[in-house]
């Protein structure tokens, strides 16, 4: 009714008059729908008919301070403390001034005076617990959010936020006890049983997890989120079919989703499956044409089935969609290797290299390709740059030695051979495969014969 009156009086230039909880009610409103300029013409025309209300000064406060209007906000609020000493609101509101300004220290203080004060514990303590995870105190901020399941255990939020405050401790541990003492008071909380299964997950103790997200979902027959960690923990113990189950139940319960189907399929793949495994990557890439781990699980596939045209299509498509990924231009490479296009799986081990994946399989690669095609001062070109970054590494060594002797500088070449050997010496055996020709050089049997490691 008042909210009725007020907005009709808007329309109609006509003054009519509201008692200040009236006014606040209305502000309030505006306030939860984001309707901030009518919150204002609100608290405006509430100051003008009640100008000493402390609550709608504060909540003129509240509206400066979403607005960004900092110093207009702390001269009003240093007004009505000085007013109203003991009104924990006002200490809640320059917790949010301190809040804005990354003061979470001073923050947190005035907060504390607010506990003195409220009569609303379990608010203010939540604030106080979002202040100590912004300074990244996990401890403090974990044991505010447990005072506010302890006023009302209900709390899901703060449950959320105990949890995580544990798993960025890396308290897993003590998250299960936690989370076991939390069941015995609300033994029918389908979220509790959810942590505690994720708890179960990180340690690795999937026999417990399935426990824990079997009942869930015993719960709350609709617990999508129960499913999906109940399917991957059956993923884990290898129990594929029943995992495939568990994720189709949630596609029964609510729109199908890109993650369940690429989850389905690689149950599938898992079970041998191959043809059910690409019909539900696809799927997945209908739902997301833009799951780049879709478009890669099919690569995955037709690679593994080694038909390399169909992996290199696929492939593309994932390129299409991250372009800086070096790992996708590393699998892009090996592919193009397997059918020979060896221009085309150079610049992709290139592009891996633009990328900072200067790994020693990148580099070694790259220059097997060179030399395999002929181009071998481009070759040697990389293999230089290769060393800039494995100074004393056996497979550069072998590299060099062969390009050097097919480029007839021979005694450079057996300079490196020596190199290698005092390196990696059982290596020459590995790498008689890519020079053969040259192990079978009378100079190149002397010095391996004669190396100090054989004798």
């Amino acid at each position: 009714m008042s909210l009725s009156k007020f907005e009709s009086m808007l329309k109609t230039d006509k003054v009519y008059f509201f008692d200040s909880s009236e006014f606040e009610e209305i502000i309030h409103h505006y306030i939860d729908n984001g309707r901030h300029s009518l919150a204002k013409k609100a608290v405006k025309l509430g100051l003008e008919q009640h100008p000493s209300s402390v609550l709608l000064r504060l909540l003129k406060a509240e509206l400066y301070i979403f607005e960004d209007k900092i110093v207009e906000a702390k001269k009003l609020l240093n007004e009505l403390q000085a007013l109203e000493p003991t009104n924990e609101e006002v200490y809640i509101q320059k917790a949010a001034v301190f809040s804005k300004e990354d003061k979470h220290k001073e923050a947190i203080e005035s907060l504390k005076i607010a506990l003195d004060y409220t009569d609303d514990i379990a608010d203010v303590t939540s604030l106080l617990a979002m202040e100590y995870l912004f300074l990244d105190n996990f401890e403090d901020a974990r044991l505010n959010f447990a005072k506010c399941l302890e006023v009302d255990f209900e709390d899901y939020s703060s449950l959320y936020n105990v949890v995580y405050c544990f798993d960025m401790d890396e308290k897993h541990a003590e998250a299960i006890v936690f989370l076991k003492s939390y069941i015995d008071k609300n033994p029918y909380c389908e979220i509790a049983w959810h942590q505690l299964g994720r708890q179960y997950m990180v340690l690795k103790n999937y026999e417990e997890a399935l426990t824990a997200f079997d009942y869930a979902v015993i719960i709350d027959e609709s617990f999508i989120g129960g499913y999906i960690e109940k399917a991957k923990t059956l993923e884990e113990l290898e129990r594929y079919g029943e995992a495939i189950e568990n994720y189709m139940v949630t596609v029964e319960l609510d729109d199908p989703t890109a993650y369940v189907y690429l989850r389905v399929g690689e149950c599938y793949l898992n079970l041998n499956m191959f043809s059910k495994a690409v019909e539900f990557y696809k799927k997945a890439t209908n739902e997301d044409p833009l799951l780049d781990k879709a478009w890669l699980a099919l690569t995955e596939v037709y690679f593994q089935k080694e038909d390399f045209s169909k992996s290199l299509y696929y492939m593309k498509k994932v390129l299409s969609i991250d372009e800086f990924n070096p790992m996708y231009w590393r699998k892009y490479g090996e592919i193009n290797l397997k059918l020979s296009f060896f221009e085309e799986a150079i610049n992709a081990f290139k592009k891996c290299l633009s990328l900072d994946d200067k790994s020693l399989e990148i580099w070694v690669a790259l220059v097997d390709i060179q030399y395999f095609i002929g181009h071998f001062e481009e070759a040697l070109a990389s293999l230089v740059q290769a060393k800039n970054f494995y100074k004393e590494t056996a497979e550069i060594e072998y590299r060099f030695f062969g390009l050097l002797l097919h480029m007839d500088k021979q005694e450079e070449g057996l300079l490196h051979l020596k190199n290698a050997l005092a390196l990696d010496f059982e290596f020459h055996t590995v790498i008689k495969e890519l020079y053969a020709g040259l192990f079978k050089m009378d100079e190149v049997i002397e010095i391996i014969e004669n190396f100090p490691s054989v004798k």
